[in-house]
């Protein structure tokens, strides 16, 4: 079981490599400080996102830990995925529509929705970890299987959240991107260029 809620969890390839590319952008000073209002927060969330779903596959796996541990593990992780999701979002909303993008209000507003509901999920993830009953081992066990098959559906919120991002950095907003440090920093990370989601 613990396996299986690894596997579920750990597919959380990190957002923030929908807001990464290469190439340059021509000159355009509006849109290379939309970008860099986005990119300079992006290294401080796409960390504490990494951190999480790494704590929660180390948990999962981590067979000497006692349903209690396991319990406070997942639930602090699934605070930070619903506090770094939630900071994507209004980090995205605060910077406004990226200037001169086709539909950029629309495809804003959109990706600000996903992003927000991906943080009241795992919010909700959180909530229901809590509820967990630690002190019977077949009651846990029941509760984790229930866990692992609500992740299923979370992870599908998270593919139409970065579904969203890639529809907001599309074109000259991509390159803009690319070139700002916090968003080249971020495309590095091990977990945002690999994803067991089908494992």
């Amino acid at each position: 079981m613990k396996k299986k809620l690894a596997a579920a969890l750990s597919g959380g390839a990190v957002l923030v490599l929908a807001l990464t590319g290469c190439g340059g952008s021509e000159d355009n000073k509006e849109l290379d400080a939309w970008a860099k209002k986005v990119c300079d927060l992006v290294p401080a969330q796409n960390k504490k996102i990494t951190a999480a779903y790494d704590a929660i596959t180390k948990a999962a796996e981590d067979t000497e830990s006692t349903p209690a541990e396991l319990q406070k593990a997942d639930s602090q992780a699934f605070q930070d995925l619903s506090d770094g999701y939630k900071a994507r979002a209004t980090v995205i909303s605060n910077a406004g529509a990226p200037p001169g993008a086709e539909d950029g209000a629309k495809k804003l507003q959109e990706a600000v929705k996903q992003l927000t509901a991906l943080s009241a999920s795992y919010a909700d993830m959180k909530t229901q970890v809590d509820g967990l009953n630690t002190k019977d081992q077949a009651k846990f066990a029941t509760g984790l299987k229930d866990v692992s098959a609500e992740m299923t559906k979370v992870e599908t919120q998270r593919q139409t959240a970065l579904a969203a991002l890639k529809d907001l950095e599309s074109g000259d907003t991509k390159q803009a991107l690319s070139e700002q440090s916090g968003c080249k920093q971020a495309s590095t990370s091990p977990v945002a260029s690999t994803s067991s989601a089908d494992s």
